[in-house]
């Protein structure tokens, strides 16, 4: 039990039903004078309801998803002219990613609204990409300062995006088991927030108008997220970000489709996380318990229906492999060729034909 962890350093407000105000309550407490709202224009009838109370100097609506490097510098060009004091964020992991890219250079205080389980905003991880490179760093500049979470705000998302977005999240979980700088925090973290989605999830689909559904949801997002940061990002992220920058694809449904293969890729050589996360699942194993999980939620399978071309498959092996480095030792090109083919096709999850190694640092 030799480690180190350290806890971000945020403000979490769950407040069902009363973003508004809590929103307020935040902002005040950063002493904002001038708020630059970042909202998607899908989301600017919603913000207004939240902001109204709020001295907006300006509402800036260009969110684009994988935040483009000259959408960024715009953001920050108009943050800037406003004299903005302080950005709220309203909406997915695009418009978080947006405020967190004016952040890293402007230093503004952010408080993130979440309408999806993305959980970007619990996280110092900003990305970027620039033509088809997606670059991602780690920086606590962008760390939201205050995130208000209001369950009922997601009781209109469609429930296709409901369940992506949610196993985006329990992607978070999941890599966090064999992140890098994994330790017995962010293992217990990871755990109870793959058992909080594994709640969640189906509740929601059953009854998308429902609260208690998104509530555990949310709950148990927050808490991937957690986990995730600390532990750093494992091979999943990797593959995913690099097919997100190549091919502008939708992002939780990539992760969604990725994480089963990448799970069966890394399971054996990672037996303690293995078996947290069959235990959070409640199935005999994680792949098993996976596997029921996407059955009951109607999960995506395939990255064609993403929009990844199959020529992609060869073109992104080595930026992929450039990427994963050591993070990863069950990758090699002929396992991720497979694997993505597999991803790519929507067929199942390909576990390695070679008999388990131990555990690459996953106890402690």
């Amino acid at each position: 039990m030799r480690f180190v962890h350290e806890t971000l350093p945020q403000r979490v407000v769950f407040a069902p039903g009363d973003a508004a105000r809590a929103i307020g309550d935040e902002a005040a407490r950063l002493g904002a004078a001038r708020v630059m709202v970042v909202v998607a224009p899908s989301a600017s009838a919603l913000a207004a309801t939240l902001t109204g109370a709020l001295p907006v100097a300006h509402v800036h609506h260009e969110v684009v998803r994988h935040v483009p490097v000259e959408v960024a510098g715009r953001a920050r060009e108009a943050a800037a002219r406003c004299r903005a004091d302080a950005l709220v964020s309203i909406g997915g992991g695009s418009a978080t990613g947006l405020a967190k890219a004016v952040a890293l250079t402007t230093r503004l205080p952010v408080v993130a609204v979440p309408t999806t389980y993305a959980g970007s905003e619990a996280t110092n991880v900003w990305g970027l990409t620039d033509g088809a490179a997606k670059t991602t760093g780690v920086d606590p500049k962008v760390l939201p300062r205050a995130v208000v979470y209001d369950a009922s705000l997601l009781r209109t998302l469609p429930v296709g995006l409901s369940v992506t977005s949610g196993l985006n999240a329990l992607a978070h979980g999941v890599d966090a088991m064999w992140g890098p700088h994994a330790d017995p925090v962010d293992l217990a973290l990871a755990e109870e927030s793959i058992r909080g989605l594994c709640q969640g999830l189906p509740a929601v689909k059953a009854d998308p108008r429902g609260l208690a559904g998104h509530e555990r949801t949310l709950y148990g997002a927050y808490l991937a997220a957690v986990a995730f940061a600390s532990a750093g990002s494992g091979p999943h992220h990797k593959i995913c970000h690099v097919l997100g920058g190549m091919f502008d694809l939708p992002h939780a449904q990539t992760h969604a489709v990725v994480l089963p293969h990448v799970l069966a890729l890394n399971a054996p050589h990672a037996p303690e996380a293995e078996c947290r996360i069959a235990a959070a699942l409640t199935a005999p194993t994680a792949i098993e318990g996976l596997a029921a999980l996407y059955a009951r939620l109607d999960a995506p399978t395939a990255l064609r229906d993403c929009g990844m071309p199959e020529d992609g498959i060869a073109s992104a092996v080595e930026p992929i492999l450039a990427a994963v480095a050591a993070n990863a030792p069950a990758l090699t090109r002929d396992s991720l060729t497979a694997l993505l083919r597999a991803a790519w096709a929507g067929e199942p999850p390909r576990p390695p034909c070679r008999p388990p190694v131990p555990s690459q640092g996953v106890s402690r």
